[in-house]
Order: structure tokens, then C-alpha cells, then sequence
């Protein structure tokens, strides 16, 4: 989240106690509230991360959770759909209650029209995986998120009340549009890879996902439905009594987040986020329920789960998870982590651009060594801002593209939240394609309403020749014409011209972000309930292919901080991104990393020049006129470090 200049701060700390929530006593059931986070193992000699311990759930544990969150359902005379995964999004369950609702309803905008995800039905037990897929990739042994919390930092105002108009939009707007069901980052059931895999619905806002733990440890999530409607929670000052959050809650019982790294410890821009509006005390006595007497039944959903039988959860680092550490060979950081195929072999090892064709001087794979090595170096010396304890690291995904799209190089640290993974490599493409001569001619070639776009920015920014390589976009500037009101936040001002307007927006719609992905969503959702034997491609968006026979865009675009693109002698070579921590933090890693990575390869290889980045372009609102924004640095960002300023000049 944001660790700059808190904006509106006397308007946002007011609702610091509003919105705080978790980490009540024991209930009656037999939930400690999770009690403090266990102390983290030293790093090893030579590292400065400390890798979690390996822990993973049984398929009797995830019994036990399944049956726990049955009997608080059953306390409320309702019936839920239940699901749980791991850490790395398998799905290791998905249980039926008798009478449970098939399908779901998300709700339409506040116009009462449906554009995008808004107004769909979808299967109920894809809205429970989406949840639980939430729980478990937003969170990390130094934080722990819910879909609740996922409420509290997509919306258009941050914190999200009826008070706050005029604060601009949640830090992490945007981020349920990841994890996306046409990912070519994201593994599927049938792929042979074992994570991190897809999520029917991207991440969820809709309260009633948790993470689940194990001695401090991360290793899955679960997600309930039962009220029939996939939403969100627009008020943070009261305290709701949502049933799905009630009973999602009560399968955590004996697998309870550490109280320490809850999300109501954990502030943006002065503001505690949210983790639960229900505490352990309200649940009934859950403890010691049994699966094999709670009615009902494992129901198989195409795509993700058999339903033959419960499953034990793969432990997080090990090669059958799909995440390990790195050989020395494959990257010379000692603490990096990288994705593998479950077989031994780096999914995204490092290599050389693929657009020769395109670039007079691509990447070279020493160079992407070089940019990814550093911004690894810039990360591990980074202050954390969602992590506890306070002056942790920052923990993130940092990925590397060519100006095709195609993956460089992929690196993580050991902890770092499984979602900045996917959103790593969306923020890099995103950065690269609105940054590159081709964006207008291939926005314009895409289906459905996607061309309006180009014409809408085009005459916002009085520009007829933008998209055409002219500029220089962050994810940072091009989130700021993603906002339903521009600037940001301003209640009464137009929306951006890559947005939806104020009365059409909402989570389920957020303009040109979801309307190149509604069709790969809306073909996945018939291959789920049958409807459909197709499947999306493994590709998101519906633009025209490069040269290579590959879109630019394969998992989607983020609008969020955390990437910049690459040139080399003022020409566009590719794009970095980041993600996992503080959008500041995602900010200077990828801008720093990629200024240090070019003075140490040489080459010409740098940041965009000063004189073509987006915070040359001034809009006119009004009688005002509005610069956009290229990144924004943490102040004061290293721990054991005087420094200040570190972005500035550069």
C-alpha cells in the first residue's frame, strides 16, 4: 500500500478505530484467536530472508476445517458452499451443505446496468475458490489479508465509506482483475503444473475468504458462500453481519492467523485495514466437528476439482508446489526464489528478448540478469510496509519482459504474497504495451468496445497521436486515467478515460481493464458449469498477435503502482514489474532496480528519458490543469539506512 505523504490525513485517521477488527479471545469453540505470530527462524548464513518452515494441511485437516465451517453453518440455519486450497491456489476441497445455492449473483452498478463481470450468475463453488484463493495469496508469515481486506483497498475511495468522497482510490485498485482464468502465468488443473494456479473469478472482494495458518505459517485458504450474492462491503464503519464471513471464519478454528500480522495491524496512509467484522466470540462451538457426519457432499467443478475425495495441500518451497528456491545457476542471489514445473525445471528462467525482429537492440540475457539481480539487491534492502513486524524487508515478485510481452526473467524472495506473482507480470506488459507504438493500432484492432478507449483518451489528453509511443506510462500514470474520477478521488470530476463513470463503476467494472478480459471470463464461466466445452485460451485479451504469434497482454493489465518501462538509447526494449508490498515500495524497486541494473550492464539501457515520461503530460480539468504522475519513492525506504530521496534526479 501507499508508504508516501498520507493525502487527507485528519479525514482518513478518523476511521483508524473504525476499522479495525480480528484478534478477539477465545470463543467457545475453542478458537484461541490465534495468539501471537511463533518467532521466525534466523536466515541462513550468507541470506537476509528467513524461508517459511514447511508446513502443509492434511486431507484430514482440511476435513476438519470443511466440518467446522458446516457446523457454524448449520448454528445459522443456512446452507454453504465451502472450499478450501493451499498456499499456492489447489484446490483441496469443495463441499455442498444440503440445500446450498448452485449459483450466486454479482450485483449490477448503481445505474442498475451490467456491463463486464457486473450482473453475472455465477456457480456458487467458484465464488467460494475465489475466496479462499484470496486468503491464501494475499497473505505471508508477515501479514494476513482476507477478502474483507481485499474490500477495503480496490474501491474507488480508501478507506470505503459514504464519509470518505474525496479520498482517492484504494491502494490496490485494480488487483481482482489477476490471477485471471485466461493466465498464460496462472497453472491450471489439467496443465501439469502445480502453482500458482488460476482462480474462476480473480481475487475476491466479497467477505468471507481467510487465510489459514500452521505455527505462523501460511498454508491455505478457505472460502464460504451462502448468502447468494459475490459483492463487496462499501462502509467501513459499521460493522456488518455477514453470514459467509461467520461461518469462512469458524473453519479457521485451530488454523487461526497469528494475531500479530492481521490486517488490523497493519495501516496504509494512516488507516487500519480490515480483517474480520466478526470475532471468535460470536462463533458457536465448532471445535471437534466431523467431516465424515456432516451432511452433504464433495462437489466436482470442471476446471479445478474432481470432487473424488479431500486432498493434502502441497508444502509452500518444495518443488511439488511449484515455487522453490533458486539454484546459484539460475540466479546468484542466495535468498531468490522461481517458479518451477514441478519436474526440476524454472518456468521463467533467464534469457534474452525475443523481439529482435521489433528492436534494433534487445535485452541481452546478461542484461536481464543484471536488471533483475539489482532490483532483487533494491528489495532486499527495502522497509516493508504490510509487513509485521514493523522494519521487516520487503518481500515481492519482480518480473522482467521483452516488448512482445514475453517473460525475461522471473525472481521472488522466499515469503513474499503468492498474488504479486501474476500482478508482477501484468504490471510489467502493462508498462511496456501503453508505453510502445503499437498500443493504439492493437487496442484499436480488439473486439467489443475496447477501440472506444483510444478515442477517449485521445481526446482527454488532446492528443491524437497518443498510444503511439510518444510517452513513457507507468502502471502509477496509467492507473491515474483508470480511476472513475480524475484526479483521483475528486467526487464531481470526470472519470479517466480508461474508466468506467462514477455510476457504471464498480469492482466487477472498472473500464478498460475488465473489458479486455470479459470475454475470456464469460467463456470460462460456461466451460465451468457446462455450458461450454471450451475453455479460454491460455491467453487473456482479444488484441492481435505479435510477429511471434503471441499476444502482448497474456494475463491482463494491471492499474496500480509497481512497474516502469525499459529503454536503451531512448527506445522502448521491454518493461519491469513489481509487486507484493507497498505500492511505493513496488515503485522504487522497479524504477531503482532498473537505474542500477543499467549503470552496472551499460549499454544504454536505462529508465525512459525525463523529457518522454507521463509526468510531462498536463490535462486540463476545468480551469486547472492536472500533471499525471511517473512513480512515487518511499522517503526515507532503507532499513539501517540515512538515505533519502533515492528516486530523486534519477
Amino acid at each position: 500500500m501507499r508508504g508516501g505523504i498520507t493525502t487527507f490525513w485528519l479525514a482518513a485517521s478518523a476511521l483508524v478505530l473504525a476499522s479495525c477488527g480480528g484478534g478477539g479471545p477465545s470463543s467457545s469453540g475453542g478458537a484461541t484467536g490465534g495468539g501471537p505470530a511463533p518467532t521466525p527462524t534466523p536466515p541462513p548464513a550468507g541470506q537476509v530472508f528467513s524461508v517459511p518452515a514447511a508446513e502443509s494441511l492434511s486431507s484430514a485437516e482440511v476435513g476438519t476445517i470443511i466440518a467446522q465451517a458446516a457446523a457454524e453453518a448449520r448454528a445459522r440455519n443456512v446452507a454453504a458452499t465451502i472450499a478450501v486450497t493451499d498456499r499456492v491456489g489447489n484446490v483441496l476441497g469443495v463441499f455442498a451443505m444440503p440445500g446450498a445455492a448452485a449459483n450466486a449473483q454479482i450485483p449490477p452498478a448503481r445505474d442498475g446496468t451490467s456491463r463486464d463481470a457486473q450482473g453475472l450468475t455465477i456457480p456458487s463453488a467458484g465464488a467460494a475458490i475465489a475466496k479462499a484463493i484470496t486468503g491464501a495469496y494475499l497473505s505471508s508469515g508477515g501479514n494476513a489479508f482476507s477478502s474483507r481486506t481485499a474490500s477495503f483497498i480496490v474501491q474507488e475511495h480508501f478507506p470505503p465509506a459514504p464519509t470518505t468522497a474525496g479520498l482517492e482510490s484504494g491502494p490496490l485498485f485494480g488487483v481482482q482483475f489477476s490471477q485471471l482464468p485466461c493466465s498464460d502465468l496462472s497453472a491450471r488443473a489439467s496443465d501439469g503444473l502445480i502453482g500458482p494456479k488460476r482462480s474462476p473469478l480473480g481475487l475476491a472482494a466479497d467477505p468471507g475468504g481467510f487465510p489459514l495458518y500452521q505455527n505462523g505459517v501460511v498454508v491455505g485458504g478457505i472460502g464460504v458462500i451462502a448468502d447468494g450474492t459475490y459483492g463487496f462491503d462499501p462502509n467501513v464503519l459499521d460493522r456488518d453481519t455477514d453470514v459467509d464471513e461467520a461461518i469462512a471464519l469458524a473453519g479457521t478454528v485451530g488454523f487461526e492467523a497469528p494475531v500479530s500480522i492481521r490486517a488490523d495491524r497493519i495501516t496504509a496512509d494512516g488507516t487500519a485495514l480490515r480483517y474480520t467484522d466478526v470475532e471468535y466470540p460470536q462463533l458457536s462451538a465448532v471445535a471437534g466437528a466431523s467431516f465424515a457426519s456432516t451432511a452433504g457432499a464433495l462437489v466436482p467443478v470442471t476446471g479445478y476439482y474432481t470432487g473424488a475425495g479431500l486432498l493434502a495441500g502441497a508444502t509452500y518451497g518444495t518443488e511439488a508446489s511449484g515455487i522453490r528456491a533458486s539454484t546459484t545457476s539460475e540466479f546468484a542471489n542466495r535468498d531468490a526464489f522461481v517458479l518451477s514445473n514441478g519436474a526440476g525445471a524454472n518456468r521463467y528462467p533467464v534469457r534474452a528478448a525475443t523481439d529482435a525482429g521489433d528492436v534494433a537492440s534487445p535485452i541481452t540475457a546478461a542484461e536481464a540478469r543484471v536488471i533483475l539481480e539489482e532490483a532483487f539487491a533494491v528489495m532486499s534492502r527495502a522497509r516493508a510496509q504490510i509487513r509485521q513486524p514493523l522494519d521487516s524487508r520487503a518481500q515481492v515478485t519482480i518480473s522482467l519482459v521483452d516488448t512482445r510481452g514475453q517473460v525475461l526473467g522471473l525472481v521472488r524472495s522466499p515469503d513474499a504474497p503468492i498474488f504479486g506473482i501474476d500482478v508482477s507480470l501484468q504490471k510489467a506488459r502493462t508498462a511496456n504495451f501503453f508505453s510502445g507504438s503499437f498500443a493504439a493500432a492493437e487496442l484499436s484492432a480488439a473486439p467489443g468496445e475496447v477501440p472506444q478507449f483510444v478515442t477517449r483518451l485521445r481526446s482527454f489528453l488532446g492528443d491524437p497521436a497518443a498510444l503511439t509511443g510518444n510517452f513513457a506510462f507507468s502502471d502509477r500514470a496509467h492507473g491515474n486515467l483508470s480511476r472513475p474520477y480524475f484526479p483521483d478521488g475528486e467526487v464531481g470530476q470526470p472519470n479517466g478515460p480508461f474508466s468506467r463513470p462514477i455510476q457504471q463503476f464498480s469492482p466487477f467494472s472498472t473500464g478498460l481493464q475488465s473489458a479486455l478480459i470479459v470475454g475470456n471470463l464469460a467463456q470460462h464461466l460456461g466451460f465451468v458449469t457446462g455450458a461450454s466445452a471450451q475453455d479460454t485460451p491460455r491467453a487473456c485479451t482479444g488484441l492481435p498477435n505479435t510477429a511471434a504469434g503471441t499476444p502482448r497482454l497474456a494475463n491482463g493489465i494491471q492499474i496500480f503502482p509497481g512497474s516502469v518501462p525499459v529503454y536503451r538509447n531512448g527506445v522502448l526494449v521491454g518493461g519491469i514489474g513489481v509487486s507484493g508490498d507497498g505500492i511505493d515500495q513496488d515503485d522504487m524497486i522497479s524504477f531503482l532496480g532498473l537505474n542500477n541494473g543499467a549503470v552496472r550492464a551499460g549499454g544504454g539501457l536505462g529508465n525512459a528519458p525525463a523529457a518522454i515520461r507521463s509526468d510531462r503530460i498536463v490535462v486540463q480539468v476545468g480551469s486547472r490543469q492536472v500533471r499525471l504522475r511517473y512513480v512515487n519513492c518511499p522517503f526515507a525506504p532503507f532499513i539501517g539506512s540515512s538515505e533519502q530521496n533515492v528516486c530523486q534526479g534519477l
